[in-house]
């Protein structure tokens, strides 16, 4: 005779239960047989006890010491990309001052040395917007302004000079009234130097004498940076040599 099963209470989660043929399944366990079990004292969970769901959510947990060493490694690896960061900023800040700096003077200087390249006469003295001394012989070359002859007619020339009053360097060009300023920021009075081979200045004007140019400057213009103790760069310089193609 086969056995009658009593009709199964619905659960909550589908349960996997192995059948014989023939055989009834076992009746689930309901809030009733967990009640009856040694798991419960007049139906409530001792406080040792804890359910399935509980266990598998505080397995999941972390501990205090693994939060502790996770939170210290985000900082270690925080801290070193803002310092790298902050590196990069500084870097560039530093390299975008010396492009600026080196194309304005290239710009500002190309001028001049083609000038005094393809000069037929250049004096070197002490001058300004209205008036020029050449330094005499037997005194060194050496001052703050040139006058640049393109042909043996005096009375076209055009003069590049060292204003105090600003710290500039200016070009002027005869019949002009006003100069230009060529480079600005200047610190050194003594702009231009007649020399030898060897960089020595001469105290005369050799035929194959070396026009020498030198601009100490105190700050660049663009961008505007700080030259000195304390700033990007402690001093900036700008040397260069001439020699004309067409000698005396």
């Amino acid at each position: 005779m086969k056995p009658t099963c009593s009709p199964r209470r619905l659960l909550a989660r589908p349960v996997l239960v192995a059948v014989r043929n023939g055989d009834c399944p076992p009746p689930a366990e309901g809030p009733a047989e967990r009640a009856g079990s040694p798991a419960f004292q007049n139906g409530v969970r001792p406080a040792g006890a804890m359910s399935a769901p509980a266990r598998a959510a505080g397995a999941r947990a972390f501990t205090l010491p693994e939060v502790l060493i996770a939170m210290s490694i985000a900082t270690l690896v925080l801290g070193a990309v803002m310092g790298s960061h902050l590196f990069g900023l500084r870097m560039f800040e530093l390299t975008r001052a010396k492009l600026g700096a080196s194309d304005d003077a290239r710009r500002a200087l190309n001028l001049m040395i083609g000038e005094i390249r393809a000069a037929k006469v250049v004096r070197i003295g002490q001058g300004d917007q209205t008036a020029f001394a050449e330094i005499p012989p037997n005194t060194p070359q050496a001052g703050n302004a040139i006058q640049v002859y393109g042909s043996t007619n005096t009375n076209s020339f055009v003069r590049y000079f060292y204003l105090p009053a600003d710290r500039s360097l200016r070009r002027l060009v005869s019949g002009s009234a006003q100069p230009t300023v060529v480079a600005g920021s200047v610190s050194n009075q003594t702009v231009f130097t007649s020399e030898d081979f060897s960089g020595r200045i001469l105290t005369n004007n050799e035929n194959n004498r070396v026009i020498g140019l030198a601009l100490q400057f105190y700050q660049l213009q663009y961008p505007a940076v700080a030259i000195g103790p304390g700033n990007h760069f402690d001093s900036y310089q700008l040397r260069t040599r001439i020699t004309r193609r067409a000698l005396e």
